[in-house]
Order: C-alpha cells, then sequence, then structure tokens
C-alpha cells in the first residue's frame, strides 16, 4: 500500500488599478488588513472499489498495494500590486495585498474486502495530512508577510501586461514556497517504514505519533 501525496497549487491574479496611476494618497494597509488567509475546512471521503476492476478516477496503486490515502494540498494566492509609472516604459510595482486560499482534500481508497487493519492503516496517513494542515495557515501567513512591501521593476510597451506577469510570477512564487514547506512526505515515509504498509502487527495510532515525533522539528 502507498500514500499518495498531491501538492496542487492553482495561481489566480488580481490588480487593482491602473499602471499609469501614481501611489495613492491613502495611508498604507496594515500587515494584518494587507494578508488574508482563508484556510478551508478538509474535505474527506472514504471509497470502496473493487479490485478487478478500480474506477477511472482512482489513482493507480503501486506494485503488491491494495489500497491507499491521496491527500491534495491545494494553494490559491492572489498578488495585488500598487504601480508607479516611472516613464512610458518602465514602472515599479510594490506588492500591497495578499490573498491565499488553501484547502486539503484527502480521498482514502480501499478495496471492498479491506480488513480493518487496513483501513485503520490509511487512516493513519489521513491523520498525519490533517496534523501538517493544522499549521498551513500559519505558513501561509509568514510566506506572504515575506512578500507583502516587496518591489518589483516592469518595462515593455505595454506596462499593463507586464505589471500581471510580474505579479502572476509571484503568485507562483509564493505557492511554490507553500508546498515546499508544507511537506508532510518525512513524517508519511517513516510511518509506512514502521508499519511495513499495514503488513505488520504495529498498532496505526502509535506509529502516526511516533512518526511525527521523529520528522517534525520543534
Amino acid at each position: 500500500m502507498r500514500r499518495l501525496l498531491i501538492l496542487v497549487a492553482v495561481v489566480s491574479l488580481f490588480i487593482f488599478g491602473a499602471v499609469g496611476c501614481s501611489s495613492s494618497n491613502s495611508a498604507p494597509a496594515s500587515k494584518d488588513s494587507a494578508i488574508i488567509i482563508l484556510k478551508d475546512p478538509v474535505m474527506f471521503s472514504q471509497r470502496t472499489f473493487d479490485a478487478g476492476a478500480p474506477p477511472a478516477d482512482m489513482p493507480p496503486l503501486g506494485e503488491g498495494e491494495e489500497a491507499e490515502c491521496d491527500s491534495n494540498f491545494v494553494s490559491n494566492a492572489s498578488v495585488t500590486g500598487q504601480p508607479h509609472k516611472i516613464d512610458s516604459t518602465n514602472a515599479m510595482v510594490t506588492v500591497s495585498h495578499i490573498k491565499i486560499t488553501l484547502q486539503l482534500r484527502i480521498t482514502i481508497w480501499v478495496p471492498n474486502n479491506a480488513t480493518q487493519h487496513v483501513i485503520d492503516h490509511e487512516q493513519g496517513h489521513r491523520l498525519i495530512s490533517e496534523h501538517y494542515y493544522e499549521s498551513a495557515g500559519r505558513v501561509a501567513r509568514q510566506i506572504a508577510a515575506s512578500y507583502l512591501g516587496r518591489q518589483v521593476s516592469v518595462s515593455g510597451s505595454d506596462l499593463s501586461a507586464a505589471t500581471s506577469k510580474a505579479l502572476l510570477k509571484l503568485s507562483s512564487e509564493i505557492t511554490a514556497e507553500y508546498n515546499g514547506q508544507l511537506s508532510p512526505d518525512p513524517a508519511q515515509q517513516r510511518y509506512d517504514d514502521l508499519t511495513d504498509h499495514s503488513r505488520n502487527d504495529v498498532s496505526s495510532t502509535s506509529a502516526v505519533a511516533q512518526a511525527l515525533k521523529e520528522t517534525i522539528t520543534p
């Protein structure tokens, strides 16, 4: 059995203000109001399947495996920039607002004749993913804070398009950093090592606790 982890980064972009505008006279937003983190509840489902004819939407099983936990961490970053036109082909854009939406989608796939021991093992993978998701908001906010106020120069005959491209790149960087920092892979792998992918009698509960203890830096 294996645990399939997919980190999905969805990028969206919103630009407020025209590139030709000078800096705003309004007071700058505070860091708390300039960063919005929306963390959705975990979406969980458990599905059974016929081992002889698995459904088309089920991720493929590895060799010798009969069940899996498919955990998808999704982040959607939107970056807003305040542009300041320097001349007809150059501008400086300051990151003024960042919004990140976070999701965790978990699906446990077990065969129709799965034993409770196998189901408990996959539930262990689910618990590890959910444990990491508990800190997702904090991780996302720290990353966003490091981008807030960042300035990027843009140039070209179409400054609006250049600004859009620059902010889109920052959005991609934010999602990449989130995916890199919020990675439960070491804990998931250690859990499988301890349980031999549910082939031994080690309790899934104790294995989850040990895997988290050994792989999470205090």
